[in-house]
């Protein structure tokens, strides 16, 4: 597993480590400049990043919350000292673990863990709201056809459905696909 370290204070960073090391995690790197730290964390490709803060002000958190939204892994923050504000900041930029105060070697692995956990889980629950978003836009669009064909051919909604159903098995296509490209026809054509 490879694990960043982002971190201005290189005896914090050496605490974060020896945590790491003594939980036989060795693929570390640590950045103590945060100049390019975007570019530098997209290199390096970590599995993990572990930020690490004394007194963040609101300027470093919101760079450092971009660079969360846009990393797509686990992130943990350690600060050492926050208010409601910064935690909800932190949450609504997908910080798998925000600890405050809590900067010990012997607590870097199980929050490091937590992190990992916890970003495993809002992900799944994100691709299953994609998947529920896509799937109610696919029902959607092929009501508006079902809708179109009873206007346009004067027939029952199962009868609608039967017809998107049985173009779609005859050209190999997705009922949604077919659907889809009878409501752009009907755009186009308009009423001929």
């Amino acid at each position: 597993m490879r694990i960043a370290i982002v971190d201005e204070s290189a005896a914090r960073a050496a605490v974060i480590e020896e945590g790491l090391r003594e939980a036989a995690l060795t693929d570390v790197a640590i950045f103590a400049d945060r100049q390019g730290i975007a570019a530098k964390l997209e290199r390096f490709s970590p599995d993990v990043v572990l930020i690490n803060l004394s007194n963040p002000h609101r300027d470093e958190l919101e760079e450092l919350f971009a660079l969360s939204r846009a990393m797509a892994r686990p992130v943990a923050m350690f600060v050492d000292q926050s208010d409601t504000a910064g935690i909800e900041a932190a949450i609504d930029a997908g910080v798998s673990a925000y600890v405050v105060d809590g900067l010990k070697k012997e607590r870097i692995k199980p929050i490091l863990e937590l992190a990992i956990r916890r970003f495993n889980a809002f992900a799944r629950l994100r691709t299953e709201l994609d998947e529920a978003r896509g799937a109610l836009a696919d029902h959607k669009t092929i009501d508006r056809a079902k809708a179109l064909l009873v206007r346009k051919r004067n027939i029952d909604e199962p009868a609608a459905y039967a017809a998107l159903r049985k173009a779609a098995m005859d050209s190999g296509r997705r009922i949604v696909d077919v659907a889809d490209a009878l409501l752009t026809a009907d755009t186009l054509l308009g009423d001929l």
